[in-house]
């Protein structure tokens, strides 16, 4: 089947939570404990998700799409602003900018399959409020440099680790570097409650804008539903205590997922040796990578092309909206200050225009790499070929064996 790790190993733990909240009848995520026989299963979650990452808040939504918005919303970011953002990402971090009447500004990758740090500053301009780091394929990115170039030129950082949830980057988990940070609980995610989200920051006034917008503009209010002075215009961009049950018990699996992935990934790789025409994607932290993917670059592109054709698959550049020379209702439009929608229209003052090829180094890269999955199995990413988290030794060696064998023709 196609998933994230976290759909291979959903189980009793997640029956038990949903049941706790279908026997309560309380499907509303707000509620007082011990009343009504309200669970409190997305306040749990919360909770537990702070603890976990290393945070002072977290906002659980329905989405890592309503959370990029949460988090462009609570720090301001809003008409005119710049947001430098990899033309390599699934196309929700560039169009919560543009939805929240941003300029998404497209940056290179590098090997990483990350932004690339030494293509950062050249895009910033006097319009440029944030950098959009994402932490792509479960690969945390270079944050060191990212945070130097943030503090360097008073810009703010959105984490987005909708892919990367767990992720380490030098003793830290991914999403407590920055201002703030998004999370996916999609179905193709390290833990998944089918979709659902969250926001996570260590600052209390970004945490109120960031719950108020997913809440009508309500004030952080864990029980019962705020009534009084609003914070901020908002949305509702609310997790119900349905996705809330299974994402309690997906995160407390976390930790497991993470040492099984890494466990078989290490095995997968240990197999495959160094191969011929093939170099492994750079990891910013060997150890603190989620592991759900094996991501092999080939020296040409009609290499690339030979091996996917032999496992089903096709090269990364070719994998949907994760690549913004595939983001039709992106290409050949403007977004400018007044521009709500990168609609066709004349350029406006300011304005990014988006064209196929424009970040040459992303194409190369992309072009030549290919997706072997470990935990994450998904054809619009590019990895339907590989194993699972639940794949035995023998069919890690088979897939190990089928590799090496395509790899020796080339």
């Amino acid at each position: 089947m196609a998933g994230g790790p976290g759909s291979y190993v959903l189980g009793e733990e997640e029956k038990k939570e949903l049941l706790d909240v279908m026997e309560s009848g309380g499907l509303f995520r707000y509620g007082v404990p011990g009343v009504d026989g309200f669970k409190h299963k997305v306040a749990s979650f919360e909770k537990e998700m702070a603890e976990k990452i290393g945070v002072k808040h977290t906002v659980a939504t329905s989405s890592g799409t309503g959370s990029l918005l949460c988090c462009l919303a609570a720090l301001g970011i809003g008409a005119g602003d710049e947001v430098i953002v990899p033309g390599y990402t699934f196309i929700a971090s560039i169009s919560s900018i543009i939805l929240s009447n941003a300029i998404p500004v497209l940056a290179e990758i590098d090997k990483s399959l990350t932004i690339d740090p030494n293509k950062i500053e050249e895009l910033i301009t006097d319009r440029t409020k944030a950098i959009m780091p994402v932490h792509m394929l479960g690969n945390p990115c270079d944050l060191d440099p990212i945070v130097k170039i943030a503090k360097k030129h008073n810009l703010s950082i959105i984490e987005d680790c909708c892919q990367s949830f767990g992720a380490v980057y030098k003793g830290r988990r991914a999403g407590t570097y920055g201002d703030i940070a998004a999370f996916s609980l999609n179905v193709f995610k390290t833990i998944t409650a089918g979709d659902g989200g969250a926001v996570a920051t260590n600052d209390d006034n970004l945490y109120e804008r960031a719950f108020g917008f997913h809440d009508q503009g309500h004030k952080p209010s864990r029980m019962g539903v705020e009534v009084g002075n609003r914070s901020i215009v908002g949305m509702n961009l609310r997790m119900n205590e349905l996705t809330g049950a299974v994402s309690l018990a997906q995160l407390r699996k976390l930790d497991t997922i993470l040492t099984k992935l890494r466990e078989k990934k290490s095995k997968l790789k240990n197999l495959l040796g160094n191969l011929p025409h093939v170099e492994y994607r750079k990891l910013n932290d060997e150890q603190g990578e989620c592991a759900t993917l094996l991501t092999m670059i080939f020296d040409t592109k009609e290499n690339a092309e030979k091996f996917c054709e032999a496992v089903d698959s096709k090269p990364i550049a070719y994998s949907g909206w994760h690549v913004y020379n595939n983001m039709e209702q992106v290409l050949n439009k403007v977004t400018g200050a007044r521009a709500n929608c990168p609609y066709d229209c004349p350029r406006y003052p300011y304005g990014r225009e988006y064209k196929k090829n424009m970040l040459p180094q992303t194409d190369d890269i992309l072009s030549r790499a290919a997706n072997i999955s470990v935990g994450v199995v998904d054809r619009g990413l590019g990895s339907p070929f590989g194993i699972n988290i639940n794949s035995g030794d023998d069919e890690i060696k088979a897939a190990a064996e089928k590799i090496k064998g395509i790899v020796a023709k080339l």
